[in-house]
């Protein structure tokens, strides 16, 4: 087919099913510049957005890379350690007071994991602490003998009392010594809560049994919860009934918990209450954190922590703890 236009003959140009008529040579050719440079502006807009998103890209590669390098940089810089301790430190608020002190003194961390003093020896050896601060002589010190805990220090001390209902059933107040009022107290049938965890606390109270010849596990009266000090504390104002616990975590809790108990006995030499630190042998478990453990023991026992261990009082201004490290 041949179209005539102003003397000249075209032939149809034919793309897929487009047909489209010939044109004239100039006008063809000024289609053809006028595709060409659309072509290449729509090219040079594809390529500008290719290279402004690889760019982009980039950019946050490099903010993610160095936040990574940033991160880890902090991690690695920050040193934590592990503390385990009983329930009376921590309850008794002492830790919170102490730790910020001794981060900012060292820059180093401590995690504390409160538990009975019998559980707390157990993590120390195998290996789950760096740290153990404790309150059972003995067995501290069988722990230093058998090798897994070094380097122990007195640090500082409280003492037991026993507490009971406000209306005192059995009128164990006014008694001087504390094993006649576990007596006076399995005689009458009065009921006891004990820790029942192996604690520092439960130890003490077991002693007290056996020095006046009483067996009370299995007894009526005498309720094992497993618990920690504060936790037993409630029970035995829920069950009206006595407990022993220690003199910090009494003034610490006593007002926050509204117990309606009071301390019956108070004052006995035999309730005394010694408080040791020391750390996991590193020859023992060799990942313990040895050097920043020492850090710490050291800076408890010193002028410093012994200071701030003797500053540390409840809301009415007792002090819960005396220091005494040599």
């Amino acid at each position: 087919m041949r179209l005539e236009e102003d003397g000249e003959t075209h032939v149809p140009l034919r793309h897929g099913h487009v047909v489209e008529c010939g044109l004239p040579g100039r006008v063809r050719r000024r289609l053809g510049l006028r595709r060409l440079f659309v072509v290449l502006v729509r090219g040079m807009q594809i390529t500008f957005l290719i290279t402004e998103r690889i760019t982009q890209m980039k950019t946050v590669s490099k903010l993610i890379l160095v936040s990574m390098l940033i991160f880890s940089t902090t991690v690695s810089a920050e040193t934590r350690i592990r503390c385990a301790s009983t329930t009376s430190t921590q309850n008794s608020g002492l830790f919170d007071y102490l730790l910020p002190l001794f981060e900012k003194r060292t820059g180093i961390k401590v995690d504390v994991i409160a538990v009975g003093t019998g559980a707390a020896i157990e993590l120390g050896k195998r290996g789950d602490a760096d740290i153990v601060f404790v309150h059972a002589k003995e067995l501290e010190l069988k722990a230093v003998e058998e090798g897994f805990l070094v380097n122990r220090h007195d640090v500082m001390y409280n003492d037991f009392v026993i507490i009971g209902p406000t209306n005192d059933p059995v009128k164990i107040r006014g008694m001087k010594a504390a094993t006649d009022a576990f007596r006076k107290i399995a005689e009458t049938g009065a009921l006891f809560v004990s820790r029942g965890d192996k604690s520092g606390t439960h130890t003490r109270e077991l002693s007290l049994w056996k020095k006046v010849n009483i067996e009370p596990v299995g007894r009526k009266w005498y309720l094992e919860v497993g618990q920690g000090m504060e936790k037993t504390q409630r029970i035995a104002d829920e069950k009206r009934a006595y407990t022993l616990t220690d003199r910090s975590t009494w003034l610490a809790t006593n007002d926050k918990d509204k117990l309606d108990m009071i301390i019956v006995l108070e004052g006995d030499s035999t309730l005394f209450n010694q408080y040791g630190v020391m750390a996991v042998n590193p020859e023992k478990i060799k990942t313990v954190k040895f050097k920043e453990a020492m850090e710490f023991v050291n800076w408890v026992i010193s002028k410093e922590g012994q200071d701030a261990v003797a500053a540390f009082k409840d809301k009415n201004g007792n002090p819960l703890f005396v220091p005494n490290a040599k």
